[in-house]
Formats: structure tokens, sequence, C-alpha cells
């Protein structure tokens, strides 16, 4: 039988000394910043560090890719304190960040209970998440830090009550594409797919990050010319120059994909679109998850070609 090592927990203060000086820069590198991001369930986009917020200054800031929104980060290694609560607020206000992070080495239930207050009485525009941060070894392994969620918001409960709500005041269309996105929402949970699907909502497009807030994938559902697509969606202020670099990859996007794509630099206006369809009846549910594994999969591919195309490139 394999022996075993021991997991011992190490102390937060012998890895990173100083807040500002060793745990903020480690956290804002990418592989770190992604480690967050994936207990967070947010793909995260550095933005700047020490960002002057009126008399303060806010550790981190960074971009939800999936919608370009602000994503707020004050750390903290140690127990956390009223003050940090208090910048926390002031932060909000001030940057009008949309989902605030505040990260400790261990929580007070007081301050718990302050986050889950102020979940329940935002609306889902503004969050809040508590993070502990700890570092494990094993043996003479190399010490290895861990995220763990303590407070976080009602994501489940505040779906429901908005689909309930979308379904209600909406029009035949826009009940059809709820009860369509929800769909496949649980039909990617139940798939574990890497995608990480949002909120559902009565439009004709559903966003997905590709790890960048220059663009994103989406798939669409377009009822009036029975058929649903996958889109790159490109929507940064050079999204033009973006496009043209893109489109001098023709040939080896397609191949990788596997399919011609329809590319729609659309000069007239800021961003560009690359775009695959698909013909299919979307009021057949019998359909549906012939539909929902066309769509997963080709979000995949767009995932898997374009990605590293913006991780690795400046694009102008």
């Amino acid at each position: 039988m394999e022996k075993l090592g021991l997991i011992e927990r190490v102390d937060v203060r012998s890895v990173w000394e100083s807040e500002s000086t060793d745990f903020t820069p480690w956290l804002a590198q990418g592989e770190n910043l992604a480690l967050l991001g994936s207990e967070l369930g947010i793909e995260l986009e550095l933005e700047a560090q020490e960002k002057a917020v009126g008399p303060f200054r806010a550790d981190i800031l960074c971009k939800d890719t999936a919608d370009a929104s602000w994503v707020l980060i004050e750390n903290q290694i140690e127990r956390t304190d009223h003050k940090h609560l208090g910048q926390l607020l002031t932060y909000a206000s001030g940057l009008e960040a949309v989902t605030i992070v505040w990260i400790s080495t261990e929580f007070t239930e007081e301050h718990k209970s302050a986050l889950d207050w102020l979940n329940q009485i935002t609306n889902d525009s503004v969050r809040f998440f508590g993070v502990e941060v700890e570092v494990w070894r094993i043996g003479n392994s190399p010490a290895a830090p861990k995220f763990n969620v303590v407070c976080k918001p009602n994501d489940w409960g505040n779906t429901v009550r908005q689909v309930a709500h979308d379904l209600a005041e909406a029009s035949p269309a826009e009940q059809l594409r709820v009860k369509y996105w929800s769909a496949f929402r649980e039909y990617l949970q139940e798939q574990k797919s890497k995608l990480r699907p949002q909120k559902p909502a009565p439009n004709h497009w559903y966003d997905f990050s590709i790890g960048t807030s220059r663009a994103h994938s989406a798939a669409l559902l377009i009822t009036r010319e029975s058929k649903v697509g996958v889109e790159l969606c490109i929507n940064s202020d050079n999204a033009k120059a973006i496009f043209a670099e893109l489109y001098g990859k023709k040939s080896d996007i397609e191949t990788a994909i596997g399919a011609e794509l329809d590319w729609r630099e659309l000069p007239e206006k800021k961003v560009s679109r690359v775009l695959l369809f698909k013909h299919v009846d979307p009021s057949d549910e019998t359909d549906w998850p012939q539909q929902f594994l066309w769509l997963q999969e080709t979000l995949e591919k767009f995932d898997s070609v374009f990605r590293p195309l913006f991780a690795h490139r400046a694009f102008g």
C-alpha cells in the first residue's frame, strides 16, 4: 500500500508577511486570480492594484469577464474587523462595483452575518463574497494556498425569483427565451460543462466568458428565423483591429472549429462578430437536448480556439 502523507496547516504570515507588499501582488498574478475566480465562479481580469477611492486605496480591482462588470477585492491577512467592512462599503460606493470580495484568514460570525444581510437587502446587481484564505503543506511539499467561500449571494434563489418575474412580465417570444435558457443552464450544469452559465433572461442571446473583457461568446436563439447560433462578440474600443487580426487567421480558426464561420466586421458599429448558425425549431421542446448538445459543443470549441488568442495577444 502506498504510504500517505500528512496534511499540515501553515501560518499564513510565514508565506505572506505583508498584505500590501506580499499577498496583494501575489494574488494579482493571473494564475492566482484564476484560482480565486474558480472558487467564486467568476473569471477575473486584473484592472489595477491599490486603486484610489477617495482617501482610501482598494487592494485589487478586476473585471468579471462575463459582463465586464467591476469586481473589487479587499485583502486582510488577519481576522476580519469593522474597519475593513466600512472600507468595503466605501469602495463599493466610490467605484460602483458590482461584486465585492473580502478575503481574510478568519471571518467572525458578526461579519459573516453582515455580508449575508447585505446580500439579502441588495438586488442582484450588487454581490458580496466573504473568502477565507488558508495555506497547507503535505510533508516537505511546497506550501499551497486554498480559498474557502464562507459568504456568497443566494444565486439560486435570485435566479428562481427573476425567472418567475420574467415569465410573468414577458411576451410569448420572451417567455420562450427565458424557458429555453433556463433549460439550457440546467443542461450545462448536469453535463458538468466547463462553461459557466449566467442567470437566464428574456434576451435572444446568452453570454459566456472567454477570459477577457474585450470579447465574449454567446449562444443565440433566433425564433423568427428558426435557428440557434454561437457568436464571438468583440466589444472593446479597438474591436476593428482585433477583428482584422483574427480574420487574418480565418483559415486556421475555421479548421480548428470545424466549420465555415460568418465574419461580420460591422464598420458602422462599435462591435464586430464572428458567428455560426444551425437551423432548428426552438419551439420543439423534444428537440432541445439535441440543440443544447450542439450549442454546448460549439461554445466549447469557440472557447478553446478564441480564449488562447486573447490570452496571448495584445491586439494592438
